[in-house]
């Protein structure tokens, strides 16, 4: 008899669960990212608690590596196999492309009904739409000529926060004379670039404009552009010889512990010092790259919808909605170590760094000193992104010397172009 009622009570909670699963299943996203790390797998719950709140679902498609480049490489194959995710994390030109191949989902009726044009950045909106269409969320904006440094190392090394390059280089070989790593580093293309730009970004916004947004083979090729990379061959002597290989968010961790001096790298790392229960002014220092004061290099990282069903598009326009939030995006960008990528959230729920970054960003948006970030997508497409990233990386690993890098930066961009 029990073991009747048992097998009867087994039966329908079999049928309320397949009820269930059925119902669940049309309110379901399945997102595509690379956000794997622990800030950023932190600041990614902010979202999924969010929409599971409201009833959707998230079916995570996790895909590490911190360009994204193997993110774009599981997609691609998705795509092809004519099963593409609901939402792709993606990046500036990236976005562009997909939206070329007709593949992508229009969302005019959400970012119109929530005046989404109204409060995103221009510089934004110019990889959010395609053809007047809104085709993606933009989540945050970060930038990326930040240098963070381990508070305790600093005032080890004489306690002031570099300014310019030759204080930089006085700084780093205190550190190194204190026996630590000064320069905290990953040694891979993206890594490599991102600290390129900064350097190339020191020497002049034009300068940098010329050379990294308009590719103009003058800027390229010239003395200047030999500085940045005689820049870059000093910058590799601070860097220890395991570099190679090394994830972001590794070399994040040996400036948390304090075996690393300094790292530079995009504000996302200040997700890992937060993850980490440190504090900003307390246990590490968030400053410019030295000499780009008043200017910003900037990706954003844009959840972009793609063609799914019907079955599966109201709960596909909840998550454009939900990611364009404001208190969604001040919740997850404080998290991240981003800034909202609404121009209306307050940023009282952000900490010094935080406070520090939306004010450096309104203040280069409203100067002209706002500018994409070439090793981050969002200053020339791919193939001309990656031919640089090359010539670069095979420079900071001793295989071209300066001069060499000139003439094959300048001739890669042309070929890539």
């Amino acid at each position: 008899m029990i073991t009747r009622k048992v097998a009867a009570l087994a039966a329908c909670a079999a049928m309320l669960s397949v009820t269930a699963g059925n119902a669940v299943a049309a309110d379901t996203v399945e997102v595509l990212h690379w956000w794997t790390s622990g800030g950023e797998a932190s600041a990614l719950n902010v979202l999924k608690e969010d929409l599971e709140k409201k009833g959707v679902t998230w079916q995570d498609m996790p895909v590490a590596g911190g360009g994204g480049e193997a993110a774009m490489t599981a997609l691609r194959a998705r795509v092809t196999a004519g099963n593409a995710p609901t939402a792709v994390q993606m990046l500036g030109f990236d976005i562009l492309d997909w939206a070329k191949e007709g593949v992508v989902a229009n969302l005019n009726d959400v970012a119109d009904q929530e005046g989404w044009g109204d409060v995103v950045p221009a510089a934004l909106q110019r990889f959010s739409k395609y053809d007047g269409n809104w085709i993606a969320s933009p989540v945050n904006v970060h930038s990326t000529n930040w240098v963070w440094i381990n508070k305790a190392a600093l005032d080890a090394a004489g306690g002031k926060a570099p300014e310019n390059w030759d204080e930089l280089i006085a700084v780093l070989d205190k550190m190194k004379e204190n026996g630590i790593t000064p320069l905290a580093h990953g040694g891979q293309p993206w890594q490599d670039a991102t600290v390129f730009e900064a350097v190339v970004l020191s020497l002049g916004t034009d300068f940098y404009k010329s050379a990294l947004n308009d590719l103009d083979p003058e800027a390229l090729g010239s003395d200047k552009m030999k500085e940045a990379f005689d820049r870059m061959a000093k910058l590799r002597t601070y860097v220890d010889d395991n570099f190679s290989g090394r994830d972001w968010n590794l070399a994040s961790a040996m400036v948390i512990e304090g075996s690393g001096g300094m790292q530079m790298m995009g504000d996302w790392a200040k997700g890992e010092f937060l993850k980490a229960g440190k504090k900003p002014g307390e246990d590490f220092v968030c400053i410019r790259f030295p000499g780009t004061q008043g200017a910003v290099t900037f990706n954003s990282d844009q959840f972009v919808m793609f063609k799914v069903g019907e079955d599966k598009q109201k709960a596909q326009k909840m998550m454009a909605s939900a990611v364009m939030d404001p208190v969604f995006q001040s919740a997850f960008n404080v998290v991240k170590g981003s800034v909202p990528a609404r121009t209306d959230v307050p940023n009282d729920a952000f900490d010094d760094c935080g406070k520090k970054g939306m004010k450096d960003l309104a203040e280069a948006n409203s100067s002209g000193t706002l500018f994409g970030s070439m090793a981050h997508g969002h200053g020339a497409p791919a193939a001309v992104k990656n031919a640089i990233n090359d010539v670069v990386t095979q420079h900071f690993n001793g295989e071209l010397t300066s001069e060499e890098a000139v003439e094959e930066l300048k001739n890669a961009v042309a070929a890539a172009q």
